[in-house]
């Protein structure tokens, strides 16, 4: 996994309304990324709808956010029609910035082990250096986290 002090790594994908989303374009701002679990399953939408409803204040402080999941750009319009969401999600079905990440891999649910995303959060700085990773984020209160973090 990507650790503090880490670069991120300059890749890029395609959001949800098939625009090309370059992490280059990161530099020079705040920036968070999230990756989570899966499109319109509870605690991956109380953590979009935790961000959306603090979302301006996340501007007014400039800090972008990015979602990423390995579901469909459909998946994603759909889940960001339904809950009206303001920040771009990354379709990522080749797993190639999940992967780059470090955010894959075995998981435990209801006694089943599988693979999957590991529910994790990105703080870059404006260089693109990571200042902090949150591995288990509370998804009802995330964006209070990101500014402790942040320090904001």
């Amino acid at each position: 996994m990507i650790k503090i002090g880490d670069a991120i790594p300059l890749l890029s994908g395609t959001d949800q309304n098939g625009k090309q989303v370059d992490f280059k374009s990161f530099l020079g701002k705040k920036t968070v990324i999230y990756f989570y679990p899966k499109d319109d399953t509870p605690g991956c939408t109380a953590q979009a709808c935790n961000i959306r409803d603090n979302y301006a204040a996340l501007n007014e402080k400039e800090i972008q956010i990015i979602g990423i999941s390995a579901d469909s750009e459909a998946s994603h319009l759909k889940f960001t029609n339904k809950y009206q969401l303001p920040f771009p999600l990354i379709a990522d079905n080749s797993k190639e910035i999940i992967n780059a990440f470090g955010v894959w891999g075995e998981k435990k649910f209801m006694g089943k082990i599988y693979d999957g995303i590991h529910r994790t959060t990105f703080l870059i700085d404006e260089e693109g250096i990571v200042v902090d990773v949150i591995t288990k984020p509370n998804t009802k209160d995330h964006v209070n986290e990101i500014y402790q973090l942040f320090k904001l």
